[in-house]
This record gives structure tokens, C-alpha cells and sequence, in this order.
């Protein structure tokens, strides 16, 4: 048995999350006003943290960004893809959702919407730059965070666990060329070297450290194991809420000019949230998977890996530019949005199982 299941089976199925995690997007919104607050009150200071940057990767941002993504890639254990093999027909529907439905949907969904429907409302100057954010927060599928919406509906922990070792295994190799394909069909110049170190920087360097610092904490035994996760569990959420916090900063004259622009970057999100959430739900009832197995396999297809999609965007486009924002919302929806599944999906646990 791997830790992580060890881990997550301490728990009951249905357990509620936390005080802080269940207000997450309250924490959220204090972000969002704290940080436009400092970008009006302190302009000098705010434009001088966002000069802070090499290869345009902003310095203390990425330093933020891998305190978020560590402590979730510890609690991976690669080894768990060998697992797959015991629930091959969901992991087929999560894989064919995650990697043929969902990037080529969102940037189906950002043509109509960006580029036509909502074009006379948006800067046109950044119409490009919205739809690239779009496609990067659907091509990065969601990691740590699954554990947390799964454990809510009772999921299977070892389904949950293969699946998102089995995501970000592909993620490592077809992020960067899917990423590419999409961007160059929607008529985005694609800088090959800063989207490649983006992959580097967020993904395989942090995987490599977490999984040497992970061998080594279980070397010691279980026990430092747990400490040391208990021990930086808040790190991710509070790295999080600082790089909003300081993307808001840098976002706040845009905000407070357009604030429909939210509104409508919002809109397509949501509908692909609510497409391939429930496109999973039913495909795993078609092929004969259990309840247990369907409702992580939905979520993980309605979540992102947005600690990723915010750094590929802010090292491509830079901080103030469209993509970063529409990565942004992404972010101030998806505690509240994967909520309202999860409740669904454990709401109609009878429908599914034919009761």
C-alpha cells in the first residue's frame, strides 16, 4: 500500500474539509481586495517586485509557486501507476477526458466566446492573450487538490492516487507540445524556449525534489513522513494566496477599469467545468465503474493545475497581461464551483448505482 493511500484511508470517506479549506474562497476575496489595495496604495513597491525577473519568470513569484507545488507533489507516489491496471476503464475515461476532450473544448470555448461573442466588450489588444490563458488552465489537469475533492465523496483513494500520478507522468512530456498545438491554432506566436523552461521550472524540477525529499522522509519511517506533511500542509494554500495577492497587485488597474472582464472570462470556464465533470460522470457509469471510482475520475476532469497554468502564463505573457488574469479566474472559481459538484456527485450516488 502506498503512503498516500495509508494517508488519505486515516480518514472516513465523507469527512469535511477544515475551517480554512472550507473558506478558501473567502481568503480568496480578501486576496483579491488586499491586493488591488496595494497596487493603488503602494505603485512604486508593487512595480518593483514585478521588475524582479529572469527569462521573464518574476523572482518571487516562482519562489511562491514551488512552496505551492512541493508539498502537493510529496504526497504523489509515482509508483502507483502500476495500479492502473485494476481500474483500466476509468482511467480511460479520466486520460480521454483530460487529454482529448478537455484543451480542445476550452479552446473551442474560448474561440466562441473570446473571439466572437464577447470580442466587442473585451480590450481587443488582449484577445489573444485571454484565449492563451483559457487554453493553459484547461491543459494542465488538476494534482493535489483531486485528493481533497475526492476524499469528500468517498472516492476510491487508490483510483485517486493512480490517475493523478498517471496525469502528471503525461503532463511532464504533453503539456508543453499540446500547449504548443493549441496556441499555434488559434494564431498565437508560441515561444518554444520560455514554454519548455516553464515545464522545467514547474514541473520536472519540483517532481525530481519531491520524490528525493519523499524516499528520504520514508527512509526514516512513516512517522516523519506524516509530521513533516502535517507540518507544511498550509504551505501550498498560504503560497497561493501571497502569488494572488501579488497578481492582483499587479491586476488591479484592470480590474477596477473592466470588471466585466472577469465576469466573461468566468463564463467559459464555468461551462467547461460543467461539460467535463459531467461527460466523465456518465461515460464511467456507461463502462461499468463503480460510484467510488467515477466521482474522483469527474473531478480531477473539472479541476486544474492552476499553480501551473498561473506560471506557464506569467513566463509567457508576464504578469499583467490577459493570460495571467484569465488563469486568475480560474483560480477565484474553482473552490466554490468544485464544491457544488461534489455535492452533486454525492447527491446522485443513487441514480448512478440504479437505486
Amino acid at each position: 500500500m502506498s503512503v498516500q493511500c495509508e494517508v488519505i484511508n486515516k480518514r472516513p470517506a465523507g469527512v469535511s474539509m477544515n475551517l480554512f479549506e472550507r473558506y478558501l474562497t473567502v481568503w480568496v476575496a480578501l486576496c483579491i481586495v488586499a491586493g488591488i489595495l496595494l497596487g493603488q496604495l503602494f505603485p512604486v513597491g508593487v512595480q518593483t517586485i514585478g521588475s524582479l525577473e529572469i527569462a521573464k519568470v518574476n523572482l518571487p513569484v516562482g519562489a511562491l509557486i514551488w512552496v505551492m507545488i512541493i508539498p502537493m507533489l510529496l504526497k504523489i507516489d509515482f509508483s502507483a501507476w502500476n495500479q492502473v491496471k485494476g481500474h483500466v476503464r476509468g482511467i480511460g475515461v479520466t486520460l480521454f477526458i483530460n487529454w482529448a476532450v478537455k484543451p480542445f473544448s476550452m479552446a473551442f470555448l474560448a474561440w466562441v466566446f473570446i473571439r466572437h461573442w464577447f470580442a466587442p466588450y473585451l480590450p481587443a489588444e488582449q484577445l489573444d492573450s485571454y484565449v492563451a490563458g483559457l487554453i493553459l488552465l484547461a491543459a494542465a489537469p488538476c494534482t493535489a487538490m483531486v485528493f481533497v475533492w475526492s476524499r469528500l465523496t468517498g472516492g476510491d483513494p487508490y483510483f485517486t492516487l493512480s490517475q493523478v500520478a498517471m496525469n502528471d507522468l503525461i503532463m511532464v512530456f504533453a503539456f508543453a507540445p499540446l500547449v504548443a498545438l493549441l496556441l499555434g491554432v488559434s494564431s498565437i506566436a508560441v515561444p518554444w524556449a520560455t514554454l519548455l523552461t516553464s515545464v522545467i521550472l514547474y514541473i520536472v524540477v519540483p517532481v525530481i525534489i519531491a520524490q528525493l525529499w519523499r524516499k528520504a522522509l520514508l527512509r526514516r519511517g512513516q512517522a516523519s513522513f506524516d509530521k513533516l506533511m502535517e507540518r507544511i500542509q498550509p504551505w501550498s494554500v498560504a503560497a497561493l494566496l501571497l502569488t494572488l495577492l501579488l497578481l492582483f497587485a499587479f491586476q488591479g488597474n484592470a480590474i477596477i477599469e473592466q470588471p466585466l472582464v472577469i465576469a466573461l472570462l468566468a463564463i467559459p470556464i464555468l461551462i467547461q467545468v460543467f461539460f467535463n465533470s459531467a461527460l466523465a460522470y456518465w461515460l464511467n457509469k456507461v463502462v461499468g465503474e463503480k460510484h467510488s471510482i467515477a466521482c474522483p475520475s469527474a473531478l480531477i476532469g473539472a479541476s486544474n493545475f492552476f499553480e501551473l497554468a498561473v506560471a506557464a502564463a506569467i513566463s509567457l505573457f508576464g504578469f499583467k497581461s490577459g493570460a495571467a488574469l484569465a488563469t486568475v479566474v480560474g483560480v477565484l472559481i474553482e473552490v466554490p464551483v468544485m464544491l457544488l459538484i461534489v455535492g452533486i456527485v454525492n447527491r446522485t450516488q443513487g441514480w448512478y448505482e440504479g437505486r
